[in-house]
């Protein structure tokens, strides 16, 4: 059977990339994220995370560097499951707040919003961390400018 006809009209169609089911995923050395955060202190924190994610990753110090590799694990996963790594977005554009149910929600800010097309209830997020090692996983529902789409599907 000849599928190249098929996938041709798939590729052609204006929206093929609206709605669809988009995975990421990213694991980070927590390690990693310790000796960057003691070697660059601020100036690597204040570029990579929001207030809100610093005030809740430091509030148990001997936590924090496991919260943020959690976080920037997850700002990684956002980029992939929107397609957003080649559109400039700032890594505080992606915002990852811990909700009073301990849950974290995925919020996107500024140009990362506008480019993913996405609610805050768009994507789900979840995060967990072992030894020396943070993950994170980012579905998102709805990509909903085509334009930004690098998949494609070649016959």
């Amino acid at each position: 059977m000849n599928l190249a006809p098929l996938l041709r009209a798939v590729n052609e169609q204006p929206h093929a990339a609206a709605g669809r089911t988009r995975v990421g995923i990213d694991i980070v050395q927590i390690s990693r994220i310790a000796d960057s955060v003691a070697q660059f202190g601020d100036r690597f924190t204040q570029r990579l995370f929001t207030p809100s994610e610093l005030a809740y990753a430091t509030a148990v110090p001997s936590l924090a560097a496991e919260r943020l590799a959690a976080r920037f694990a997850a700002k990684e996963a956002a980029l992939k499951a929107f397609e957003l790594s080649e559109a400039g977005i700032d890594w505080r554009e992606l915002e990852v707040r811990r909700l009073d149910s301990g849950a974290c929600r995925l919020v996107l800010h500024g140009k990362a919003a506008k480019c993913a097309g996405a609610q805050d209830d768009e994507a789900a997020l979840s995060l967990s961390h072992d030894g020396d090692y943070a993950i994170a996983v980012v579905a998102a529902t709805a990509i909903t400018n085509p334009s930004l789409s690098k998949t494609s599907v070649s016959p």
